[in-house]
């Protein structure tokens, strides 16, 4: 196995799952937290990982197709990534877990959920996409394929002034792990548009206590849609973070992580 720090006390370590080389971080001590991260990959959310290490042993792999992680040439959809998960979830012996997920790691994480909970104690969805809810006729999440990189950075954050990766000063390194990125994203969200038909006729079988949180001032994941998520997921609750956009572990981690807590338990 390959290993490099992360962070602080991150360690990064790759593993063998069927035909998937996928890269993994693992750090810090306490309950099991698995996280599935978003669209944009891991990079960004190392700080507020860090953070809950303080108090869960944070499990974060990578998706195949993005970072350093292997891209089989069969694998083409959110499915793919939860049957993938179970399959580590299991290898890595994890029991009681708390699957955390950002957007599409949301949908991953619904998913899962969806398929089995033996494993999992309890569930936190944040700013997840994976369902339709509206109109056939217009599209709950806004194409992001067809704006800027400025008019999509308006919808994720909050401030996004803050947030914005400077390109100039990325390496070559990161500059490909970026456009690897968003390949894999379009690979894997782009027909149907962000959501599987059938997820929503399957939440109801979610059977362990669920947290939905999203960042007041998302503007890819409305309101609307967040509430119409939880509503159907039985027992779920949605919980609003305030100067926030699409990521609020990235925008306000303490608040953040304080709320990840106090419903795990931990």
């Amino acid at each position: 196995m390959n290993h490099a720090s992360v962070g602080a006390g991150l360690q990064r370590q790759t593993m063998q799952l069927g035909e998937a080389e996928i890269e993994l971080f693992q750090g810090g001590t306490g309950p099991a937290l698995l996280f599935l991260h978003g669209g944009a990959g891991l990079q960004q959310d190392a700080p507020f990982l860090e953070a809950l290490a303080r108090r869960f042993t944070v499990i974060a792999p990578v998706h195949p197709g993005f970072g350093a992680s292997s891209l089989p040439f069969w694998l083409d959809a959110i499915d793919d990534f939860a049957h993938l998960y179970l399959e580590l979830i299991h290898r890595l012996g994890l029991t009681g877990i708390t699957l955390l997920g950002h957007s599409i790691g949301g949908w991953t994480a619904a998913e899962i959920a969806t398929k089995s909970t033996s494993a999992i104690a309890r569930l936190v969805l944040v700013a997840p996409v994976g369902i339709k809810v509206g109109p056939v006729d217009k599209l709950d999440i806004p194409d992001i394929y067809a704006m800027s990189d400025d008019q999509v950075e308006r919808l994720l954050y909050a401030e996004p002034d803050k947030w914005r990766r400077d390109r100039t000063k990325m390496t070559d390194a990161d500059l490909l792990v970026l456009a690897r990125n968003r390949q894999t994203l379009a690979l894997i969200t782009w027909e149907p548009y962000m959501h599987n038909p059938k997820l929503k006729h399957r939440l109801h079988a979610i059977n362990v206590p669920t947290l939905m949180i999203r960042g007041a001032q998302d503007g890819l994941v409305s309101g609307e849609y967040a509430a119409a998520y939880t509503k159907l997921i039985p027992g779920a609750t949605l919980t609003t973070i305030d100067g926030a956009g699409h990521a609020p572990q990235i925008e306000q981690t303490e608040r953040f992580v304080q709320e990840v807590e106090r419903f795990a338990g931990a």
